[in-house]
């Protein structure tokens, strides 16, 4: 079991490496002109970073959580139930990441830098509300 929670940090730790990268990169994206080398460098880091550790990782925290709390018997407790909707809704978080970033791989943004700054301040607010679950577990 320890091995399965040592994986499991890792891999929420990667996700949220990439969740708090990502929308930065969408930052400085949004005033890079359309079709300049830089824009084209932003395209390929948001790619790989989307497609190389982001979703392998979230994949690992949606496997490796639900075993962790079948081995730890947590199903029944009220916490889990709103930390597991809570990584449900960052999954979707993701998701707009994702469509965010094929509308910039299309040159097709319509967002400001400003919304993206906001934006990137969603992950902060999860990872609070999660560690806090998961450690003082008040339900």
């Amino acid at each position: 079991m320890l091995w399965l929670k040592a994986l499991h940090i890792m891999a929420v730790i990667a996700w949220f490496a990439g969740l708090f990268y990502l929308p930065r990169l969408f930052v400085y994206h949004a005033d890079a002109p359309v079709g300049s080398q830089l824009s084209e460098t932003f395209k390929v880091m948001e790619y790989r970073l989307l497609t190389a550790i982001m979703t392998p990782a979230m994949l690992v925290v949606w496997i490796t959580g639900p075993l962790l709390a079948y081995t730890m018997g947590a199903f029944a407790e009220p916490w889990l139930h709103i930390k597991l909707l809570l990584v449900f809704l960052l999954s979707g978080y993701q998701g707009a990441l994702s469509r965010w970033r094929r509308e910039f791989a299309a040159d097709n943004n319509t967002h400001p830098a400003r919304f993206y700054r906001i934006a990137n301040e969603v992950p902060t607010l999860f990872l609070i509300a999660i560690v806090l679950l998961v450690v003082l577990k008040p339900f």
